[in-house]
């Protein structure tokens, strides 16, 4: 993997480094969200590097560059101009222009890529519902997209892992962090082995109170939606971020389905809200097939 602080010598080369600087010095303005960022700091431009006029604050610039000249992090970026960038990322409203990951990036273009998400503190029932469509959806050869969050996320994964399947992470903290902490092993293999993705700046990130970093993870959400086909949610409450993703597969025109169990919930209304808004409901995993054949 290309180390990606290597300071390229030819400035009319596109430098790994100075898109990395560029993008993460707009992060550190004051008051930047990925909406400013998206559609206001770098909504004409291609690249970060082409935004640099934004930053008259030449400190803010020197002080981007010595934070990460001093760190030791393994990690590459891509960038929107990339031709290995994801096309269906274009679909969200707030386009990220430069994602940070480990693994094979190979996989972020790879054919039948589908999310299973669900609540972090799942029942026992949710908990094993995920882990068999995860097993089912390997063996026909998709590979699972998920957000190493406690419960749904976990479960699908790690059975995944368990049947050989492929597999995308998708994390709602910088490439060099981990939440929660338990799954740290779960996230250096799938680093290793297959693909870890993050939208989250490093620097912005480590300035930031703890209270504040929690809005990074409903982007992740939308960031998951944006890479797979279609999103599986197993069981969520009805103020889940899991909610989150289902609105952003509506507007990009995802496919979203939700499980029977959910409907039969008495104590949440939001899966017949989206079943009226296009969701499949799912009985058995013949809907699935049946619904992503339309499609895929």
């Amino acid at each position: 993997m290309e180390d990606v602080l290597k300071k390229f010598q030819d400035d009319n080369v596109i430098s790994p480094y100075n898109e990395l600087i560029s993008y993460e010095t707009l992060w550190m303005r004051e008051g930047a969200t990925l909406k400013k960022v998206a559609s206001e700091y770098l909504k004409n431009y291609d690249l970060p590097s082409k935004a640099i006029n934004y930053i008259s604050d030449l400190e803010l610039l020197d002080n981007t560059k010595s934070f990460f000249n001093k760190i030791n992090i393994n990690f590459s970026i891509i960038t929107a101009q990339s031709y290995q960038y994801p096309k269906d990322l274009k679909d969200a409203k707030y386009q990220i222009k430069i994602l940070y990951y480990r693994g094979d990036i190979d996989l972020l273009t790879t054919p039948k890529r589908i999310s299973i998400v669900g609540a972090r503190k799942a029942s026992p029932e949710g908990l094993a519902r995920a882990s068999k469509i995860a097993k089912e959806l390997v063996k026909k050869g998709y590979v699972i997209v998920s957000g190493l969050a406690e419960g749904i996320d976990t479960a699908a994964m790690t059975s995944a892992l368990k049947n050989n399947g492929q597999l995308i992470g998708v994390i709602g903290t910088p490439i060099n962090e981990y939440y929660p902490k338990k799954n740290r092993e779960l996230q250096d293999l799938i680093a290793k082995n297959h693909l870890l993705v993050s939208h989250v700046p490093i620097y912005r990130y480590s300035q930031e109170h703890f209270n504040t970093k929690r809005f990074y993870f409903p982007q992740r959400n939308v960031t998951m939606a944006a890479v797979s086909d279609a999103t599986i949610i197993v069981e969520a409450s009805d103020t889940s971020g899991t909610l989150t993703q289902a609105r952003a597969c509506v507007e990009m025109g995802r496919k979203l389905f939700i499980l029977n169990s959910c409907f039969e919930n008495q104590a949440i209304k939001w899966p017949h809200t989206y079943e009226k808004k296009g969701a499949i409901r799912v009985n058995s995993m013949n809907d699935i097939f049946q619904g992503l054949q339309d499609d895929l």
